[in-house]
């Protein structure tokens, strides 16, 4: 399935920051970012458990926010995309 998590991370002090990062780099092992706080996501249920668990185990509840829409199987059909920083399509070959 197709996920979308964003997060908002209050970063007023040094451990704030330190969560940013930590919470950006689970985030990468799982999808694309696409936006500074967002990062599209193609994850089995059980895989949806585990990041969420991961980036509960990092934010304070208290100061930060975490988002996650499920947005289906045919998600391209339901997101446009207007200017730079193009993204790919999970399921397109990747060629390096």
């Amino acid at each position: 399935m197709y996920i979308l998590i964003t997060y908002d991370i209050n970063v007023t002090s040094v451990k704030g920051q330190s969560r940013l990062r930590k919470v950006a780099k689970v985030c990468v092992n799982y999808g694309q970012r696409v936006q500074n706080s967002v990062f599209e996501c193609k994850l089995t249920e059980a895989e949806l458990l585990k990041v969420k668990k991961q980036l509960l185990d990092i934010i304070d509840v208290e100061v930060d926010s975490l988002r996650f829409y499920r947005l289906g199987d045919e998600y391209d059909k339901k997101v446009q995309h207007v200017g730079a920083k193009r993204t790919y399509k999970f399921d397109d070959a990747l060629i390096i």
